[in-house]
């Protein structure tokens, strides 16, 4: 422990099975090597805890001290071109809540005490060295304790005896609650359930009363530690609040939340300068935030109407000038026939990052009439406002062009990040789809209902593609074939059937079903109505 300087990394509550992937993918984008550069220690379990399928929302993440104040930097400011900053690299991950430079840890109080005074960080805090050339000399350093409880409410006076503990330290500087220049901060761990709630609550929930077998169960780890970054324990929330669908001046009901789509441009390793594709962009909520982390962007969709938007200050475009960003650079383009647009096999984006249509919102469309027969000659004067015709595209054929032009189009190198609906039957080892030139990176499952969830894939390119093995890469997309496409088909349908398996389902719809057509009489009456009103101004 004292040859090293550890980071506790504390995540949010929330999309648990993306933490490790977009950490893993943080530290890629930045150069440091995990297992050469850092590496993981286990952390601190306390004999009572039930640890077979608890998600922790924590990862300690350790380096070598001596690369501190070299290789890596620590400090607010800047120490050089050279070094890497784990506070900036970090600060991207959009699921990290705070990073706190590790002094002390154990499975309760009196075990974390006793890891500080056996380590070396306040040494290596009074000399300074990786605080940077600009910090402030040790003894003028003002400073706080913060002690954060999870899952439970401790009052004032129990919170300053927490803090006693910790007296020992004896900071020399001034006590400074608002914006200090060091935050420390106390954690006290307990399990946590999927909803980031107490499993054993301390206080039971009508009368708030001390629920003494929970109250005497021990932590399942204590942590104390400097709070890293000049925002403390709020790194996050500002952030995805700008970024927040309810600000933006174009929607659709298919735009891709913000939060999930930061974690996704992370995963494909989106940076300044490189280029980032959606070949269906909808209303363009992707392409933002590869924008908004410095990429030139790309995107296609074969609905006409969607990329042009619903005015000329709402559109595609309004979102880019809403925030500085500069516009995409939008094709109508059929992904089923991408080849009749573009170049073949020519590797052109650095990522390709996307929500395909799955037909729960929306289903998804290909070029072709509906009906057989010949298609009819568009006149010169109708070209512009014309919406050609499409037909049902089946997800199977989605999924199997939509990697083999990731295949095709892709650096080497190169990052897919797609989203895939799945109910609970979906088997990631044998019903995802897959191509001979797209190594699987990570899987990330996101729970949306008691049957239904979505997995977030992150695939990379690891070989050239042959022009030759088209028709071999589509047929073996699926390893199952058929039975594992369909299991991403027709989901909609499916969640139909699993609904109607509940029961009061066929009350629930009747009442809806009288709550639509009240809501569409009401409107037909109003239209009339206003109708009737200009007939009478006009006869006045």
């Amino acid at each position: 422990m004292n040859g090293e300087y550890s980071l506790l990394i504390e995540f949010v509550h929330r999309h648990l099975d993306f933490h490790d992937a977009e950490l893993l993918s943080i530290l890629e984008l930045h150069g440091i090597n995990n297992g050469v550069d850092c590496h993981f220690r286990p952390l601190p379990v306390g004999v009572s805890a039930q640890t077979s399928e608890l998600r922790r929302p924590f990862k300690i993440l350790s380096f070598a001290s001596s690369a501190i104040g070299g290789q890596f930097s620590v400090s607010d400011g800047n120490d050089g071109e050279k070094a890497i900053n784990l506070v900036s690299a970090l600060a991207r991950c959009t699921l990290i809540r705070s990073v706190v430079e590790l002094w002390g840890a154990g499975t309760d109080m009196e075990a974390c005490v006793k890891a500080i005074q056996n380590g070396n960080s306040l040494q290596r805090h009074q000399v300074g060295k990786h605080l940077g050339s600009n910090a402030k000399k040790y003894e003028d350093r003002t400073w706080k304790i913060s002690v954060h409880t999870l899952g439970t409410t401790y009052t004032r006076e129990e919170q300053s005896d927490m803090r006693y503990k910790f007296s020992f330290l004896a900071f020399p500087g001034k006590v400074q609650m608002k914006e200090p220049d060091d935050e420390y901060l106390f954690i006290r761990e307990v399990e946590l359930d999927s909803q980031g709630g107490a499993v054993y609550p301390r206080h039971s929930g009508v009368n708030r009363e001390i629920i003494p077998e929970n109250d005497a169960r021990p932590p399942l780890a204590c942590y104390f530690g400097r709070v890293l970054g000049s925002m403390g324990r709020n790194w996050r929330s500002q952030r995805i609040e700008q970024y927040s669908l309810k600000k933006r001046s174009y929607l659709g009901p298919t735009s891709m939340d913000s939060e999930l789509s930061l974690i996704m441009t992370n995963l494909a390793l989106i940076k300044p300068g490189t280029v980032c594709f959606d070949p269906f962009v909808g209303t363009g909520s992707i392409l933002l935030t590869a924008a908004l982390r410095g990429a030139y962007t790309f995107g296609t969709d074969i609905d006409l109407r969607v990329l042009r938007g619903r005015s000329k200050t709402e559109n595609i475009y309004s979102n880019f000038r809403q925030y500085n960003l500069s516009p995409p650079e939008l094709v109508r383009c059929d992904n089923a026939i991408y080849r009749r647009h573009f170049r073949e096999h020519l590797p052109l984006f650095d990522s390709i990052v996307t929500d395909p249509p799955y037909g729960i919102r929306a289903g998804a469309r290909k070029s072709g009439a509906r009906k057989d027969g010949e298609v009819r000659p568009i006149l010169d004067e109708h070209r512009y406002d014309h919406v050609a015709q499409t037909k049902p595209y089946a997800v199977s054929d989605v999924m199997a062009d939509l990697l083999n032009v990731a295949a095709m189009t892709l650096k080497m190198g190169g990052r897919l990040v797609y989203v895939i609906p799945s109910m609970r039957d979906f088997n990631e080892d044998e019903d995802l789809p897959r191509h001979e030139c797209l190594l699987l990176v990570s899987v990330c499952y996101q729970p949306l209902q008691t049957e239904l969830g979505r997995r977030t894939v992150t695939m990379e390119k690891i070989g050239e593609y042959d022009e030759k093995k088209r028709s071999f890469y589509l047929q073996n997309t699926w390893v199952n074939g058929i039975e594992s496409a369909e299991k991403v088909a027709n989901i909609r349908q499916k969640l139909l059937e699993a609904a109607k398996k509940r029961p009061g389902y066929e009350e629930k719809a009747a009442i809806r079903k009288q709550k639509r057509k009240a809501t569409k009489d009401a409107k037909k009456k109003a239209k009339r109505e206003a109708q009737a009103s200009e007939q009478d101004g006009i006869g006045s």
